[in-house]
């Protein structure tokens, strides 16, 4: 199956915090920006961080979570699946930046699902998750 980008929009309450995150911490190189958005390539996709601080989940006390292997995984959140390696150095680097959700752990273990994933949250409460596959064609296993 061919891996077309997807695109995602989603509020942050400042553009400047927004770049120091995507940009800084995570390293999504910017692309065109504005006042009121700034686009970054999230592994190839396209992220918008658009400067609406109302609708943030920060702004709301945070989402919903439902039990997925005993932990509470934020109902909205988004994310990438990545290369085992890229995950391990991911979480390596992000410990001590981000306050994780959910640490970086092995969950479904011995099942078809099994995977690396770990949870944090931008500066405005967006929930990202970061997972990856020991071998990436179990990705849709059931």
């Amino acid at each position: 199956m061919p891996t077309v980008p997807f695109h995602l929009a989603f509020p942050v309450r400042d553009l400047s915090e927004a770049r120091k995150f995507y940009g800084g911490l995570l390293g999504c190189p910017e692309g065109r920006s504005s006042e009121e958005w700034v686009d970054f390539d999230f592994y190839g996709h396209q992220i918008v961080a658009h400067l609406a601080p109302d609708l943030c989940p920060s702004a709301s006390g945070g989402d919903q979570t439902n039990q997925v292997d005993g932990k509470g995984v934020p109902v909205r959140h988004f994310g990438i699946v990545l290369e085992m390696g890229e995950w391990q150095m991911l979480a390596e680097r992000l410990g001590g930046q981000v306050d994780f959700l959910i640490e970086p752990y092995i969950r479904f273990q011995g099942e078809p699902g099994e995977q690396a994933t770990m949870f944090f949250t931008d500066p405005s409460g967006n929930a990202i998750e970061i997972k990856a596959f020991a071998d990436m064609g179990r990705l849709f296993a059931k």
